[in-house]
């Protein structure tokens, strides 16, 4: 569905949201088309504090195992996966390296892990329910985030089984949430031109349908400033939006911008989008959802100053502090940082700094 752009001003947009009213596609494109930073970033912030605690600022320790980079997908944006077949750098970690990524986690005070990997057609939902049920037998309160919609879809087709039996089954054999990775632009005329293997807008969106039904809670991403225009970030953004109305279940939105080093695609972005246009977006979309609860910081690849900034524009969460991250590094943005320079960096902002679980409960308030 096109988004046009509304005839109300920015600030008549602003004291609309600011009046409790939902913002509606048109005046978010009004919005996104604005350089009215300063004034969406403060209602932004207004917003940020009325859905969570103003003085404080959470975080997660956990890191990403990425247990396959085998991948037959070829999406031009990633510079992470390998052929099948490639036996110089193509990698899928036996059991005993992920049980020692997972102990060394625990170690420093981790909760969790990001799983994410290839679309590795030699793995069925049976070499998934086993590893999930290794690891929780061996560590039964570790937090398994893990397995994106297209991974999911994946697996269903590989093994022949419909989308709510493969998350059951998962499920049941130790999945805890699912991340909102591979989401990109959810609208199939940018899908087509980054990775028209992948799962289409509906499938993503069906897979994650299925898991609200079930119960689980998931998150919701964007990575943007490719081929998109901004009509289709707000269309990106409606979707997640409507499926939140319909079967409550993500409790957190990252958006994060293409990073275009070693990627095929990299070569026909001439612009990416600036810190600037980074933080107007991520303002823009703690005023857009309403409905869900958290907005995180993507430090990971703009860098902890921008990541700090964004505090103050809508972000109530700086992510995690990622002992491990394999993807984005493979696309040339690598930004390290432990639990300490999270706490400083917060406290910095003019916040207390709290380490969450993957589900927002407190595990340590006393930083």
């Amino acid at each position: 569905m096109a988004v046009a752009e509304g005839t109300r001003t920015v600030q008549e947009i602003l004291d609309r949201v600011l009046d409790g009213e939902r913002l509606a596609d048109a005046d978010a494109l009004t919005l996104m088309r604005s350089k009215d930073l300063v004034a969406i970033g403060a209602a932004a912030n207004e917003i940020r504090n009325r859905k969570a605690d103003p003085g404080v600022v959470t975080f997660i320790v956990d890191r990403n195992i990425n247990y396959s980079n085998i991948c037959v997908t070829d999406c031009n944006f990633c510079a992470f996966y390998r052929q099948p077949g490639d036996t110089r750098e193509g990698y899928t970690l036996p059991k005993p390296v992920i049980f020692a990524k997972i102990r060394e986690t625990i170690e420093i005070g981790g909760t969790g892990a990001l799983m994410q990997g290839g679309h590795n057609p030699d793995l069925g939902i049976e070499w998934y329910e086993d590893l999930f049920s290794s690891v929780k037998e061996r560590y039964p309160t570790f937090h398994l985030h893990a397995l994106s919609p297209p991974e999911i879809m994946h697996i269903s087709r590989r093994s022949k089984l419909p989308i709510a039996t493969t998350l059951s089954r998962l499920r049941d054999a130790g999945l805890d949430t699912l991340p909102g990775g591979g989401g990109e632009i959810l609208v199939d005329r940018v899908r087509k031109i980054l990775a028209p293997k992948k799962t289409k807008s509906d499938e993503w969106l069906e897979v994650m349908r299925q898991a609200h039904r079930q119960g689980m809670s998931t998150s919701a991403t964007m990575m943007y400033g490719h081929v998109e225009t901004l009509a289709e970030r707000i269309e990106h953004m409606r979707r997640l939006r409507d499926l939140q109305d319909e079967v409550p279940g993500f409790r957190a939105f990252i958006s994060w911008t293409f990073q275009p080093d070693n990627t095929r695609l990299g070569q026909e972005v001439e612009e990416t989008p600036t810190s600037y246009e980074y933080l107007l977006v991520q303002a823009i979309s703690r005023l857009y959802f309403d409905n869900i609860p958290h907005i995180q910081s993507s430090w990971v690849t703009q860098g902890m100053k921008i990541g700090q900034i964004a505090l103050h524009f809508g972000a109530d969460d700086l992510g995690s502090v990622m002992l491990e991250e394999n993807v984005v590094s493979s696309a040339g943005t690598t930004y390290r940082a432990s639990k300490e320079d999270f706490c400083r960096i917060i406290r910095n902002a003019g916040y207390r700094p709290v380490q969450r679980d993957t589900y927002y409960r407190v595990v340590d308030d006393a930083l």
